[in-house]
């Protein structure tokens, strides 16, 4: 065994070298120094900078809210001022002076010549300490039955609670209901070229059913009240329907010569047109009593008043009252356009 042995394993022990012992020369690769890896903790630093970003930005987006909400806040400021400006007149009213209020355009709820805005005008005239007398300058072709009366009734009550003349001056026209109005003045001056009158009721509107009939197209219309849809212009009107109208502006039409006798009095010469809803010239109006004279509004303020000065009452819808009816023009949009496809009486 030893012959077997001793040989071979000697050329093996001088040929090859014994197996290297591990120690520092063989040790692990390290990573590469500078690396992220390299520094102690840096997992930490990573999160804190992600953490830091998501508070900057969530800083911004509140400051950045915070500066809307300051805007839509200086936005509002600035539409009350607006709206409060708009109400006060612009001249010191200290001084003796003659007020007006225009009454122009269609007289209807929804227009400057709204009774909501002439009788707010009317009372911040009459209160005022300095204004001797009230001036309506009046340019309209009619209206509201409804807004004309409210007025009416109005220019009365403040007449004698105040115990200063209201007066009328026309411009252009002064017909129907904006005459209803006129009729509670003091006086009422116009041009002698002015349109005047129209003492009248009117309801209108189109019937399409014979044209229907020939066009072979059918009227579908639902309602719960017989009468319900006989305004309906697609529907044939019967003979009682046509009668009830009828009476209706009967009464309103009383209603109106009533408001006109009443406020002219003994000055009007009464004649058989006068109430058909014809309309005449300023120079005939003051023949037939229908006006007390020629004159515009420096001749009033001037010679009848006494007092030159002028100041505007007027109330009129300004940006801010424009601009609120727009974000809230959504709201019931359905039923204002049922309403406005009604006929309109005038």
């Amino acid at each position: 065994m030893s012959e077997a042995n001793g040989p071979d394993n000697a050329g093996q022990d001088k040929n090859q070298a014994p197996p290297a012992e591990p120690g520092p020369a063989t040790a692990a690769p390290r990573p590469a120094q500078g690396g992220p890896a390299s520094e102690p903790g840096w997992e930490r630093a990573t999160l804190e900078k992600l953490a830091f970003a998501v508070l900057t930005e969530q800083r911004a987006a509140r400051r950045w809210k915070i500066a809307m909400r300051l805007l839509w806040l200086l936005v509002f400021g600035a539409l009350v001022w607006l709206v409060l400006s708009e109400r006060s007149p612009s001249t010191s009213p200290s001084a003796p002076h003659t007020a007006v209020v225009e009454i122009k355009g269609e007289i209807a709820s929804d227009a400057d010549a709204s009774a909501e805005f002439v009788i707010a005008a009317m009372q911040s005239a009459l209160e005022d300490s300095g204004s001797k007398a009230l001036v309506l300058l009046v340019n309209s072709p009619g209206g509201s039955p409804v807004q004309a009366g409210i007025i009416n009734d109005e220019i009365m009550r403040l007449k004698a609670l105040h115990r200063k003349p209201v007066y009328v001056v026309v411009e252009e026209s002064c017909a129907s209901a904006a005459y209803y109005i006129a009729a509670a003045a003091d006086r009422i001056y116009v041009d002698k070229a002015s349109i005047v009158g129209s003492i009248g009721v009117l309801m209108d509107g189109f019937g399409f059913t014979g044209l229907m009939d020939k066009l072979g197209v059918e009227r579908r219309l639902m309602t719960a009240g017989e009468n319900k849809g006989f305004l309906d212009p697609f529907s044939p009107q019967t003979e009682a329907q046509r009668n009830h109208a009828q009476t209706l502006l009967n009464q309103i039409h009383r209603q109106f010569i009533d408001v006109v006798k009443n406020g002219r009095g003994k000055r009007l010469k009464e004649t058989p047109e006068m109430f058909s809803g014809l309309f005449w010239s300023g120079q005939q109006a003051v023949e037939m009593g229908l006006a007390d004279g020629l004159g515009n509004l420096d001749y009033v303020a001037r010679e009848i008043v006494k007092a030159e000065d002028i100041i505007d009452y007027t109330r009129r819808e300004n940006v801010a009252e424009r601009l609120a009816k727009r974000f809230g023009v959504a709201f019931g949009e359905g039923a204002v356009r049922a309403l406005k496809s009604l006929p309109a009486i005038r």
